[in-house]
């Protein structure tokens, strides 16, 4: 076993994570999972390319309609403090500890603790984050509730695509879930449990209920080894992939001893049908930011199967999350039609039977709060059983009409150009136009463009071809208006260097999986780790000007 050594700066906090003991606990975890994580990524390569190789489509599986036809089988009840999830903070990455905190002090239900979509996972980063989700269950943070009464730590660990560069386990990185995972279990995963108040996870980017089948291998394992009684372990899927769409049931059937329901977004669900369909002209996706939304039936329909599925098996479904930012004014026009736009979408939710959703601005807490009461009665909607709902392969397969704006190209351009230079600056999101931008809104973005370039879309504004050309002078004027916004040379010269990062993604001939996956593979960011350009900022981000 091979770990790196400590960021600078993070000397103690390194030396409290890794302890003799948490390492062995560490090595064993990986030694007896690595090879079903290998696996579970071959399989996912040898679906995508029967997919490509026989034009088909994806279905309700056969082999496993027994667990779709049983009436009886449910998932085991959530402890209390589950009961009641109507609004999480949404894409916390913890090492940023002064959000942390004024989320730890907030009135929201839950924390959605992320390793993963809104965090940039550097080793500083990584090490400072768990270190710091140790100091909030352990108490060690002044001011802030008791981890029995502080909302309840949603931690969601990086998804399976990801390894931690940093840690070598028999001659090989290890899978970043692991890492993630093991640490939060090995020095949290008792005390949570004793304050009744976890352990409790997300499971991102989940493709297949085999997928599932393995966390669930996983939790047993760990409750096993740290003396945890079976079904101590609580987590929430995310079904962010379309494929996911189709085994609902089943992923919730293999974690129904540790499921504490199943979570629907629109940005990496959207992606998804790029990333398996993307080159057949029938999945041609539209303008994301004109034509894709939470009412268009592919959408609307997933999310009423996952409230159905959900509902039907005792278990809590929970929608995406707000990402608009509240300007500063409360009393200005620009507040008004902001809280406007998110009660109008969430209300939309709340009517489909959610449990709850997320938030990323903290003042939206109470508001949304606000809307549950007025709109829902008791701690969850359990009692919506959906049986209006009847939905077809064709309903989750079902594009929207529209087409390609000059607006949405750009929108998208900016939006991943941004993420990447994101990333290297060493932050998983930042603010552009008035809300928060994740690895999820950079997946759908880049996604888009690699997409319209991939089928030569005409924009509707002037017939113009989306090409290589249009893309990368449209890359060039986006530098010339960013720029003068940057206050070094440096800060100048990584925007350049983002811009040429995002033309290689969405040029390449085969769709990348993950932007997320081909960022943390690729050299410059790698290097601007080991050269000490990534710092995370221990303050409290700056909304950006943008």
């Amino acid at each position: 076993m091979e770990l790196s050594s400590p960021p600078s700066g993070l000397e103690a906090e390194y030396a409290q994570l890794f302890t003799t003991d948490s390492l062995l606990f560490l090595r064993e975890l990986i030694c007896t999972f690595d090879e079903e994580v290998d696996q579970i990524l071959q399989l996912r390569v040898s679906r995508k390319t029967h997919l490509d190789l026989s034009g088909d489509l994806p279905t309700f599986l056969e082999d496993t309609k027994y667990i779709r036809s049983d009436p009886d089988w449910r998932v085991l009840p959530v402890p209390p403090r589950l009961q009641k999830r109507h609004v999480d903070i949404g894409d916390l990455a913890p090492c940023d500890t002064q959000r942390f905190l004024k989320a730890l002090q907030s009135p929201a239900q839950g924390i959605q603790v992320d390793f993963d979509d809104g965090n940039c996972p550097t080793y500083y980063n990584q090490i400072k984050g768990i270190h710091n989700v140790i100091k909030a269950v352990y108490n060690q943070f002044p001011n802030v509730p008791h981890i029995s009464k502080a909302p309840v730590l949603m931690l969601r660990p990086r998804a399976w695509n990801m390894v931690e560069h940093n840690m070598m386990v028999e001659g090989k990185e290890v899978p970043g879930p692991l890492f993630d995972f093991g640490l939060l279990m090995f020095h949290c995963g008792k005390t949570l449990f004793e304050y009744k108040s976890g352990p409790f996870f997300y499971l991102s980017k989940v493709e297949t209920s085999m997928e599932a089948r393995l966390w669930n291998r996983i939790f047993v394992w760990t409750q096993h080894k740290l003396g945890l009684p079976l079904g101590s372990i609580k987590a929430t899927v995310l079904i962010e992939n379309v494929l996911a769409a189709f085994e609902m049931e089943e992923i919730l059937y293999e974690l129904r001893d540790h499921s504490a329901g199943l979570n629907c977004g629109i940005w990496d669900y959207s992606a998804s049908f790029v990333n398996k369909f993307g080159h057949r002209q029938a999945f041609l996706l539209p303008d994301r930011s004109k034509y894709v939304n939470m009412e268009k039936r592919f959408l609307r329909c997933y999310m009423d199967l996952l409230v159905q599925t959900c509902h039907r098996r005792g278990a809590l479904a929970t929608g995406g999350m707000a990402a608009l930012l509240l300007p500063q004014d409360p009393h200005s026009d620009s507040y008004r039609r902001v809280t406007d736009s998110v009660t109008r979408l969430k209300l939309l939710e709340i009517s489909a039977g959610v449990d709850g959703f997320m938030v990323y601005d903290l003042n939206l807490i109470e508001p949304m709060q606000k809307l549950f009461t007025l709109h829902t009665e008791g701690d969850n909607q359990l009692h919506q059983l959906r049986h209006d709902v009847s939905v077809t392969p064709d309903d989750l397969l079902s594009m929207p009409a529209g087409g390609v704006t000059l607006y949405g190209l750009k929108h998208n351009i900016a939006v991943g150009v941004l993420f990447i230079d994101a990333w290297l600056s060493g932050k998983g999101h930042f603010f552009y136009r008035g809300q928060v931008e994740d690895s999820a809104t950079a997946e759908i973005s880049r996604s888009q463009v690699w997409q319209w370039i991939r089928h030569q879309t005409q924009l509707e504004d002037d017939s113009r071809v989306v090409s290589r050309r249009l893309v990368t002078d449209l890359s060039k004027d986006l530098i010339v208006e960013l720029r003068t916004l940057r206050p070094s040379l440096r800060e100048e010269q990584r925007l350049h260097t983002a811009a040429d990062m995002f033309l290689e993604v969405v040029l390449k001939r085969h769709f990348p999986e993950f932007i997320t996956t081909f960022l943390n593979q690729d050299h410059t960011f790698l290097s601007s780790q080991s050269t000490g350009q990534t710092e995370a900022q221990d303050t409290d981000m700056q909304r950006s000007k943008l």
